[in-house]
């Protein structure tokens, strides 16, 4: 496949996130109001959404490994977020905090684990939308554990679902597909956008893929891109981690020693039918007898790990931006697009291979970052990049001002409506918080909480009362951590400070919700 290289507009405006790096600016939303909501004219709302796509592999955000032309395109037409994160870098956490607007602590969805059941009695977007005359559907990948609530039409896949060939949860019962997932879930949401609507109002679809989540299973028109290409490594995917604290050093999610037989495709999948088979060994089958008859050690086998586990997550990132592009194709060729607000996002980053790692959970910048592009036709100027601190604590809100309807007081975050307009407020955030509670368990990273401005970061690991601290102007790849520094008392102190303001902002209990296991 080639690597071509794809244009953006030369007209790039940034904004500047302007005062002091530790401002205090965090003040909670009011209601907001706009046009009648659910009234003539009230825009439309596609929320495309990932799952672990991490913004290093959008050509958009820069991508030295792959060219998304469809997710740029939303880039060109519109607003590119450079500085969006998750507060807690985890796949059904992400989610529940873009349903509420409220931390982990407060929704209920702490971690991964059977546990942690969504309460869908609670208050959401969706139901709130509904409310304002909105039709609402989610389409794809919910991994909530409880069925969807507030919306008007669902069909979701169990659990983290399959790549081929799903099982999807309806209102009226199971229903079972033939196919790729990512296809398959994009013509579902085109057939709801076709015959599935009420015309007459206004519609909040999200069409929420699969991909790029583990084991990484390319769709057939894709399973032979970059065959003949040596994907670039990231300069520290032999990082031995001098210089960070325990954390880093006792995680479970390195490409080297954590990667199994089905993530490298040394084994198929168990759920293909038997052309798909046949597909899947003709793209594998002579390159893994290559695999094994070369006997690879040390970092041979560490380099040729990175390029099968990569070229597979590029994979399924193809067919990703193959569907936004269908996506957006039947927008323009209904009519629709001039009245839909068009949003890409994902649930967390994720490492490709930087630090050595595969997954998330981390608060360093690779997982913590989410992409965030926003197409609005005659709001949105197009091609501007925004650098201010946003989270996904801030979509709920979002949604709901683009609607014109009111945002509720006991929300956390704030509504990016005029961000996306080209407004700064005067007194934005100018830090973030973020807590990760998934410890022990899976990847055993530890439990750990943090605050993040324009430039610094400092996370603290709290049950084992480390510290790290980082200048991320200096070391933007965090490969040192600069706690105990005397040059950075001052600065450690004032990101303390930060961090006891953000948790009694957003009402972070002292106990830890989660409690450890006992030894």
């Amino acid at each position: 496949m080639s690597l071509r290289k794809t244009s953006r507009r030369d007209a790039i405006r940034t904004l500047a996130l302007g005062g002091a790096a530790l401002a205090l600016g965090n003040t909670l939303p009011g209601c907001s109001t706009g046009k009648k909501p659910g009234g003539p004219g009230a825009p439309n709302i596609l929320f495309v959404f990932t799952d672990d796509h991490a913004a290093q592999a959008i050509s958009a955000y820069g991508s030295r490994i792959n060219q998304t032309p469809n997710i740029d395109r939303l880039a060109e037409e519109g607003v590119l977020f450079r500085n969006c994160f998750c507060t807690n870098s985890l796949c059904a956490p992400s989610r529940a905090v873009i349903l509420t607007g409220k931390h982990s602590h407060l929704n209920g969805v702490m971690d991964n684990r059977s546990g942690s059941v969504f309460d869908g009695s609670q208050q959401t977007f969706p139901k709130l939308m509904r409310q304002a005359g909105y039709q609402t559907a989610i389409i794809g990948k919910w991994h909530l554990k409880s069925e969807p609530t507030g919306f008007d039409y669902w069909e979701v896949l169990p659990g983290q679902g399959s790549y081929y060939n799903p099982r999807m949860r309806t209102a009226e019962g199971e229903v079972r597909h033939t196919g790729y997932t990512t296809d398959i879930i994009t013509d579902l949401s085109i057939k709801w956008l076709e015959s599935g609507r009420d015309r007459s109002k206004p519609f909040m679809l999200m069409c929420q893929h699969k991909a790029p989540h583990r084991r990484w299973e390319p769709g057939p028109e894709h399973i032979d891109d970059f065959n003949d290409i040596a994907i670039p490594e990231p300069p520290n995917l032999f990082d031995n981690y001098e210089g960070r604290g325990t954390a880093a050093h006792t995680q479970e999610m390195t490409i080297e020693k954590y990667l199994n037989p089905r993530d490298l495709k040394l084994e198929p999948p168990r759920d293909l039918n038997e052309e798909q088979l046949r597909r899947w060994h003709e793209a594998y089958d002579a390159k893994n007898e290559e695999f094994n008859e070369a006997g690879l050690e040390g970092d041979d086998l560490l380099r040729w790990k990175y390029q099968r586990y990569i070229k597979d997550y590029l994979r399924c990132i193809q067919s990703v931006d193959d569907n936004l592009g269908r996506m957006l194709d039947y927008l323009e060729q209904s009519g629709l697009a001039d009245n839909t607000v068009v949003i890409y996002s994902s649930d967390q980053g994720f490492y490709l291979g930087e630090h050595g790692w595969f997954d998330k959970r981390f608060m360093y910048e690779e997982s913590l970052r989410m992409p965030l592009l926003v197409r609005w036709p005659g709001v949105a100027a197009a091609g501007v990049e925004n650098t201010d601190l946003v989270q996904n604590l801030d979509f709920a809100e979002t949604f709901l001002d683009i609607a014109g309807a009111a945002v509720p007081e006991d929300m956390q975050g704030r509504s990016l409506k005029e961000l996306i307009r080209g407004r700064t407020p005067q007194d934005w955030r100018k830090s973030i918080y973020y807590h990760y509670y998934e410890y022990p368990a899976v990847h055993m990273v530890r439990r750990h909480e943090g605050v993040r401005t324009g430039r610094y970061k400092l996370i603290h690991f709290y049950n084992l009362d480390e510290w790290e601290l980082y200048d991320l102007q200096r070391d933007p790849q965090e490969m040192r951590s600069l706690y105990g520094n005397p040059l950075y008392e001052e600065i450690t102190g004032e990101l303390k400070q930060e961090l006891v303001r953000l948790k009694q902002l957003y009402a972070v209990p002292e106990e830890d919700p989660v409690p450890l296991p006992e030894q």
